[in-house]
């Protein structure tokens, strides 16, 4: 059989033609998901954020108690509509676009220890309600308003407005400045850039537990190099303005302060280097540049930082009166400390919670002393509650569940909460655990009781007009773990089928995975096209082990390219329809840097590309991020050089498309510019793709669905199809 190609103007669109269009009206197919789940300490409401269908962009405050679901609070409905003031401040832009937020409206809302308050801006107002019943309030404030939270008691609201951080009484009255800037590029109270972008840490204050004093982030960025990121399609527009700190240049300077409601403030005496312990290596700098994680909980502040080699993680305990620290605990590593998602966590009796020390074959977590079992692969720590310890692990890589763990009871030990296989995470809250669960069924949302399913939150997402039917491999003497997707139509005997690999295989993500996701979809609907889709996670992915992650220290292509050989290989031994005279790469971001660098490097294999998002030059990167991997560019030079693509523009000899959003501010579009200049001085045709207004994640619907289409025909068109 072969595809249906040639069918009649007039004929129905088909599922798999009218799937780009759904891809794009879905945002990927998270408009509809419910998200941000806050559980209160008694278990009894959780509250969400979640649109009303798969195709509705305007996200709404959701409670579920007694087992059913109540709107809280609708920006399109009457109150809340009838007084949009304004817009959304650039802060609270900034912040979604380093979250990845494709949906508008109530985006992310905070509340008191109780869960019985909540705050929330819309449009730069900020607004109150209670769980209870009421109706939400609009609270005035001295400007558009980032980031409101409660004190835990409630009695209070704090914000951050023009880089200050201020409080106002939850009744509307008092408002105050507790810190306010104190130079042109200083604020309070916000995460910068890399922290939230690089690190993770988005927040940029926490309260103490008695809701009389903020533990509270200065952050001052005079040092930092300026970006200026404009809309070319609209030059009559000025330039955005960012403070990005490029791999070897300074980052912002950021410093923690106690301050109370009262206005009384003291500084956090952060140590300002690594002693003892710290491994050495071709680039060392012991300085304490990065705050990577922060809470207060009933015993203090809790405070991680980072060195600036990233060799190095030291967690503090604060006192609170004087801004002294002592430090808890200690990590190095040759290469870099990996930070994992919710850690520290300091419990009640005073243990913490953090990442053991590697060694094996999984990286494991240290519970007050005690260590998860060997072959468990622990990838984030999700809360305490009842007693337990609740974090995601897996024993294979395509597998993520949820472990508990009863601190001081050796007898109950490890319990898995999840059973289904899939990719599974969760919110906690007394004897309640909310099961976020993605499986290659689909996704459901469960509220257990005691560990008994006591009901569910619906999930509205549309299903993909495409249904992905992936075969599962282990390929080759690494065991890559690997996705094949073929057509539908496709029949033994029918023929050889072009290959187009379609991985991520960059630090920090995983797509070969036991789901049903936006990207599974995609290579669906590639392969319903004609091509038989490969997708593989090799090695510098999560999942098997720090020394499998951090193989790509000092080289962050030879051996990622080489595993997707190797698995292209093997998947054609075992599938011999798969034609290896006509192999082409797509990707967007990591995997578009390796698309290119495929076609660059290996024209014998790869005989296409597409490259998307590519981060072509390794110095334009930020330095948390880039520095993890290569060094400081003005000591390791070469690691930049070998890493980067620019010099080996002359090596172009197959197609590639070259596609960028303008206004990417993560990836600059100065990348694919400058590889395109270097590919034009060295006289190799390509194909340029500007995305005028598209950022880095690519949401504009007439865009992200002709995207799909323009990769399809360039590929086809240079495979010979």
């Amino acid at each position: 059989m072969t595809p249906p190609f040639d069918v009649p103007a007039d004929a129905p669109a088909t599922a798999a033609e009218r799937f780009p269009l759904q891809f794009a009206r879905t945002r990927r197919f998270s408009l509809g998901v419910p998200r941000q789940f806050t559980v209160s300490p008694d278990g009894e409401r959780v509250l969400f954020v979640r649109s009303t269908s798969g195709t509705d962009p305007v996200s709404r405050l959701w409670l579920y108690e007694n087992g059913a679901e109540r709107l809280l609070a609708d920006p399109l409905g009457p109150g809340l509509a009838d007084d949009a003031p304004g817009t959304v401040p650039p802060e609270e832009l900034a912040r979604r676009e380093r979250a990845r937020v494709t949906s508008s409206g109530v985006v992310s809302y905070a509340t008191d220890a109780s869960a019985r308050l909540v705050a929330f801006a819309l449009q730069g107002a900020l607004w109150v309600l209670g769980t209870d019943g009421g109706t939400p309030r609009r609270i005035p404030t001295a400007g558009p308003v980032v980031d409101p939270r409660p004190s835990p008691d409630g009695a209070w609201i704090a914000y951050v407005s023009g880089g200050a951080l201020r409080t106002v009484r939850a009744d509307g009255t008092d408002d105050r400045p507790l810190a306010e800037p104190d130079g042109e590029h200083v604020t309070y109270g916000l995460s910068d850039y890399v922290s939230q972008e690089s690190i993770g840490r988005s927040r940029g204050y926490w309260w103490s537990p008695r809701g009389d004093a903020l533990l509270v982030a200065r952050v001052d960025t005079a040092r930092v190099g300026r970006r200026y990121v404009s809309d070319p399609s609209n030059p009559e527009r000025p330039p955005r303005v960012i403070a990005y700190p490029a791999a070897g240049t300074a980052n912002a300077k950021v410093s923690l302060h106690l301050v109370r409601i009262d206005g009384e403030r003291t500084d956090v005496r952060l140590p300002r280097e690594a002693g003892d312990g710290h491994p050495e290596g071709a680039w060392t700098d012991r300085a304490f540049e990065y705050v990577v994680a922060a809470d207060w909980d009933d015993r203090g502040p809790l405070v991680s930082v980072q060195t600036r080699d990233q060799r190095s993680v030291h967690v503090l305990e604060v006192d609170e009166e004087s801004g002294t620290t002592r430090t808890s605990h200690r990590a190095h590593d040759p290469a870099w400390v990996a930070l994992r998602p919710g850690t520290p966590l300091r419990l009640g009796s005073g243990a913490l919670v953090v990442p053991a020390r590697p060694g094996g074959d999984t990286q494991g977590l240290d519970i007050g002393g005690v260590t998860t079992p060997p072959g468990l692969e622990v990838r984030e720590v999700i809360g305490a509650a009842d007693g337990r310890v609740f974090f995601t692990a897996g024993e294979e890589p395509t597998r993520i569940h949820v472990w508990s763990y009863a601190a001081g009871d050796p007898e109950e030990g490890l319990v898995r909460v999840s059973s289904v296989p899939g990719v599974h995470t969760a919110a906690v809250g007394g004897a309640t655990v909310v099961l976020d669960s993605r499986t290659p069924d689909g996704h459901t949302v469960t509220v257990l009781r005691a560990g008994t399913p006591a009901g569910g939150i619906a999930v509205l997402a549309e299903e993909p007009l495409v249904i992905p039917r992936p075969l599962g491999l282990s390929l080759g003497e690494r065991e890559l773990r690997s996705r094949l997707h073929l057509p539908s139509w496709h029949r033994p005997g029918d023929g050889p089928l072009p290959v187009l690999l379609s991985p991520y295989a960059g630090h920090g993500m995983q797509v070969v995975l036991e789901v049903r996701a936006w990207w599974t979809a995609v290579a669906q609907w590639f392969a319903e096209q004609g091509f038989a889709v490969l997708v593989t996670d090799g090695r510098g992915t999560p999942g098997r082990g720090e020394a499998w992650e951090k193989s790509v220290h000092g080289d962050r292509l030879t051996a990622v390219l080489e595993d997707q050989i190797d698995a292209l290989h093997a998947a054609a031994s075992l599938h011999p329809q798969l034609d290896l005279t006509r192999v082409a790469m797509r990707g967007w971001s990591f995997s578009g840097y390796l698309a290119a660098a495929a076609v660059l490097r290996h024209p014998d294999v790869f005989h296409a590309a597409v490259a998307g998002a590519t981060p072509a030059d390794r110095r334009l990167y930020d330095t948390h991020w880039e520095e993890r991997f290569l060094g400081h560019p003005d000591v390791l030079p070469d690691n930049y050089t070998r890493n980067s693509l620019l010099d080996e523009a002359g090596a172009l000899t197959r197609p590639l498309m070259l596609v960028h959003g303008l206004a990417d501010d993560n990836v600059a579009a100065a990348h694919t510019l400058r590889l395109s200049a270097a590919l034009l001085a060295a006289g190799r045709p390509h194909t340029v793709l500007p995305l005028s207004g598209a950022g880095h994640l690519v949401s504009q619907e007439r865009t992200a669905s002709n995207l799909l289409l323009l990769e399809r025909d360039f590929l086809r068109k240079s495979l010979g199809l």
